[in-house]
């Protein structure tokens, strides 16, 4: 069973969680860096692109102190490539029993994923304290977190889906919001242009960002 302060540690070294799709192996290790020179050393790789675990793996070994995790894993054998590439955490859009089953022999970090209260009772049940809340702005957003605390005060939540620079501060500024994971800090014609230094900079500015 991943350990809840463990988990918490993880997603309190920045206040984002850059989701990262990577179609391009050869840019993951620059885009990384950017990342962690920006200041946001936990980044999320999701696992749905064909590059996507070398893309893990690469970063894993050439960057040791960026914190590198994959996301969209929603089978049991997802998990387990991306522990043998390296992945320090997983994250989870959503959570069937089967893959809560799983996540529940698994030792490093995980955010299962939910979007409703009955999910998130019954993760909490299989004693898990942090979970992914997705997709955020279509599901109720801040509001919907807000009306949360009360009822669920023992569980935090990383938001993802729909955040961005205009919104984010506001799910930050929320009690039970440890960080929240987008992809506005990597833009698709910065990323295209390989314009690290832009990214750099846009992670420098999400990494100011008060909880």
């Amino acid at each position: 069973m991943p350990d809840a302060t463990e988990t918490a540690d993880l997603l309190s070294r920045a206040p984002v969680i850059p989701v990262l799709t990577i179609h391009d192996f050869e840019i993951a290790v620059p885009l990384a860096r950017a990342l962690c020179d920006g200041g946001l050393p936990v980044i999320e790789v999701t696992l749905r692109t064909r590059a996507a675990l070398a893309a893990i793996a690469a970063i894993a070994v050439e960057i040791p102190d960026c914190m590198v995790g994959a996301g969209t894993v929603v089978r049991h054998v997802d998990a387990a490539f991306a522990i043998d590439a390296g992945a320090k955490f997983l994250v989870s859009p959503g959570t069937d029993s089967v893959l809560a089953e799983t996540f529940t022999e698994i030792e490093i970090p995980v955010l299962p994923g939910c979007a409703t209260v009955s999910e998130a009772m019954a993760l909490s049940d299989l004693g898990f304290e942090i979970l992914k809340f997705f997709p955020a702005e279509a599901c109720g957003g801040a509001a919907w977190l807000k009306a949360v605390a009360a009822p669920l005060p023992h569980i935090r939540f990383c938001p993802t889906g729909g955040i961005d620079a205009r919104n984010a501060a506001d799910y930050l500024a929320l009690p039970n919001v440890i960080a929240v994971g987008g992809s506005w800090v990597v833009p698709q014609d910065a990323l295209s242009a390989k314009d690290f230094a832009r990214i750099e900079a846009l992670a420098r500015e999400a990494s100011g960002l008060r909880r």
